[in-house]
């Protein structure tokens, strides 16, 4: 339950992009990239990422860090000696003073490229997190700590690390590009919903675990989505296909809140009517329930889920989608939604009297469906 307590700390609106978010989107950047996704796995940020899993906290934390694989081993072997450079120690007590430094690090990586062993500027990411939760930081900490993380990567060799895993890190990358049908889940969404975005990017780093995080950069009127996650996960139990409703449905879940929340602020006073008795949409028992306090947030958390599971009705057979739908609906009931067949089968009945609207167009009908089947 530890994983599923993280997950939901770190994906539920809380590195959601403000004025305090500042990026640079020129010409030239949104020429380069709109309508395009790319998946990378940055040496600066894995140079991060490696600092801090070989913390004291990181070592003791294996939802932070994955610290189940044979890439976990190698960065023990070769970055465990360096444990004791100050700049380590530094990152630890960090940490210690909260664990949202883990997101001010690894998350301000984008503001420098690592060069050699020198961090040069990078001019589209300015200080791109500032903000989490009720937290707000000032002072980047990677401007901060610059000459000691190039000193750091200088000491213990990290690009001859990196280049020995490239090789590692680019099968990742293949995966998501393969796997995961981000092209195939953007265009779905892009088609039923009336929001668009102009580009998105996938961080990834083997090292992270439970630790996810999603956010959501404007600038010059060209949108960005930032996901940071693990690589895919592969189980022997599953099938092919399998593996890729499962993966799709960690990257969708996050993906299609930007899709799913602005016809619902449109509709907030019927959101906050229809969901205002919490007992009989959630189970206050549950963990983790505590991170969706009002009928918005539980609203949108079952939307997202309903949404994904539209998806998949229109991309895989009946077998697929009855096993998957019965799947989404037990997983939900365990974090506490307690009304997701209900809140389901209304979604699949709205949608099915009116297949050619758009999905925002459907939560009126839906809220007033919803509303009426309400215990």
């Amino acid at each position: 339950m530890k994983r599923l307590l993280f997950f939901l700390l770190f994906t539920t609106g809380l590195l959601r992009a403000t004025a305090q978010e500042k990026v640079s989107f020129d010409t030239a950047f949104q020429k380069a990239n709109n309508g395009k996704a790319r998946v990378e796995i940055t040496p600066l940020k894995e140079l991060l990422h490696i600092m801090l899993a070989i913390t004291p906290t990181g070592l003791a934390n294996d939802d932070m860090v994955d610290q189940s694989t044979p890439y976990y081993q190698d960065v023990l072997r070769h970055f465990k000696p360096f444990a004791n450079e100050p700049i380590i120690k530094t990152f630890d007590s960090l940490l210690t003073a909260s664990l949202y430094n883990y997101i001010f690090i690894t998350g301000n990586a984008m503001t420098y490229d690592l060069s050699g062993t020198s961090l040069k500027r990078n001019a589209v990411y300015v200080f791109p997190s500032r903000q989490v939760a009720n937290k707000t930081i000032n002072v980047n900490p990677l401007d901060t700590y610059r000459t000691q993380i190039a000193e750091f990567a200088k000491t213990s060799k990290f690009q001859k690390f990196y280049a020995q895993h490239r090789a590692y890190y680019t099968k990742l990358i293949n995966e998501y590009e393969s796997e995961a049908s981000l092209a195939k889940q953007w265009k779905w969404l892009e088609t039923n919903f009336k929001t668009k975005i102009n580009n998105y990017l996938i961080l990834c780093s083997p090292l992270i675990n439970g630790m996810n995080y999603t956010t959501v950069f404007r600038d010059k009127g060209f949108t960005q989505i930032l996901m940071v996650l693990p690589p895919l996960e592969h189980d022997a139990k599953r099938s092919k296909i399998q593996d890729e409703i499962f993966n799709t449905r960690v990257m969708f879940t996050e993906i299609d809140h930007n899709y799913v929340g602005p016809p619902s602020y449109a509709n907030e006073k019927v959101i906050d009517s229809v969901f205002k008795k919490r007992a009989d949409w959630v189970n206050e028992k549950a963990d983790g329930i505590y991170a969706y306090p009002t009928p918005m947030k539980v609203f949108n958390e079952y939307m997202t889920f309903g949404v994904f599971l539209l998806y998949c009705r229109d991309h895989y057979d009946r077998s697929l989608y009855d096993q998957t739908r019965q799947e989404v609906i037990s997983v939900m009931g365990a974090r506490g939604f307690t009304r997701m067949e209900l809140f389901t089968s209304t979604l699949e009945k709205v949608r099915a009297y009116a297949p050619a609207k758009k999905i925002d167009d459907l939560y009126p009908e839906l809220l007033r469906s919803l509303a009426q089947k309400a215990p």
